[in-house]
C-alpha cells in the first residue's frame, strides 16, 4: 500500500503533491481576495450612508447564511453568463470561459469575504477613538494616518480572526472540487477510485491539510507577534 504513495509512475505522491500545491494557491488567492472584499464591505458596514450599510449587510448575511456548497454551484453554474453578459454592455460579443481556478477562487473568496468583513469591522471599532482624534489634532493626512497609524493597530487586531477566516478558507477549497479543479480532495478521490483504496488516501489528504495548517498556524503567530511589538498588554 505504501507504494501507492511513493514518487515515479508507480504511485500517486507526485500527483497528491501537485493537489496540495494547487490547493495552497486556490486558498492564498481566496483569501487576499476576501480580504479586499472584506475591507470594502466593512468600510461599507461603518459608513455613514444608509445605502451602503443595506449593501453590505445584505451581503454578509446572504453568504454566511446559506451552504458554502450552494455559494459554489451558483458562481460555477452562473458565473460565466454574468460575465459574457457584462461584457456585452460593453460591446463585446464572444464567448468568454472562466477557468476553474478563476471559478474556485472567486466563490471561496466570496465566501472568505463575508467573514472578513466583521473581523475587519470588529478591528476598526476596537481601535481607542482617542488615536483617530491625536492624528487629527497633530494635522495628519488621511492617507498618512491610516497608514502609520491605524493599518498597524487594525492588522494586530483582526490578525486571530483572520488567521481563523484562514482555516476556514482552507477547508473550503475541498468543495470546489466539484468545479473539475484538481487539488487534494479531487486527486484523492481520483486516485482512490482508480486503486480501490480509499482509506489509504483520504488519510494522506488528513495529513496534507494537517500539515498546511500547522504550517500557516506557525506563520499567523509570527505575524501576530510582529505586530504586537511595543504593545503592552493589560494584566487582569
Amino acid at each position: 500500500m505504501l507504494e501507492l504513495i511513493t514518487f515515479g509512475d508507480t504511485g500517486w505522491g507526485d500527483e497528491l503533491l501537485l493537489g496540495m500545491i494547487m490547493t495552497i494557491m486556490v486558498s492564498t488567492s481566496s483569501l487576499a481576495f476576501g480580504l479586499v472584499i472584506g475591507t470594502l464591505f466593512a468600510s461599507f458596514k461603518l459608513s455613514n450612508s444608509l445605502i451602503l450599510r443595506a449593501i453590505a449587510e445584505f451581503y454578509t448575511t446572504v453568504v454566511r447564511g446559506v451552504p458554502e456548497l450552494l455559494v459554489i454551484y451558483l458562481l460555477f453554474f452562473g458565473g460565466g453568463s454574468a460575465v459574457m453578459y457584462i461584457a456585452k454592455i460593453f460591446g463585446y460579443m464572444g464567448y468568454i470561459e472562466l477557468s476553474p481556478f478563476t471559478i474556485g477562487t472567486i466563490a471561496v473568496g466570496s465566501i472568505s469575504g463575508a467573514y472578513s468583513t466583521e473581523v475587519i469591522r470588529g478591528a476598526i471599532l476596537a481601535v481607542p477613538k482617542g488615536q483617530f482624534e491625536a492624528a487629527k489634532t497633530l494635522g495628519m493626512k488621511k492617507s498618512i494616518m491610516s497608514l502609520k497609524i491605524i493599518f498597524p493597530q487594525v492588522a494586530r487586531l483582526a490578525l486571530p480572526g483572520i488567521g481563523n477566516v484562514w482555516q476556514v478558507t482552507l477547508k473550503d477549497t475541498a468543495l470546489i472540487s466539484v468545479t473539475g479543479l484538481v487539488e487534494i480532495m479531487r486527486q484523492s478521490k481520483i486516485a482512490a477510485g482508480s486503486t480501490h483504496e480509499p482509506f489509504l488516501f483520504y488519510t494522506v489528504a488528513i495529513f496534507l491539510y494537517l500539515f498546511i495548517t500547522s504550517i500557516s498556524y506557525q506563520f499567523f503567530n509570527r505575524a501576530e507577534s510582529k505586530f504586537s511589538k511595543g504593545f503592552v498588554r493589560e494584566s487582569s
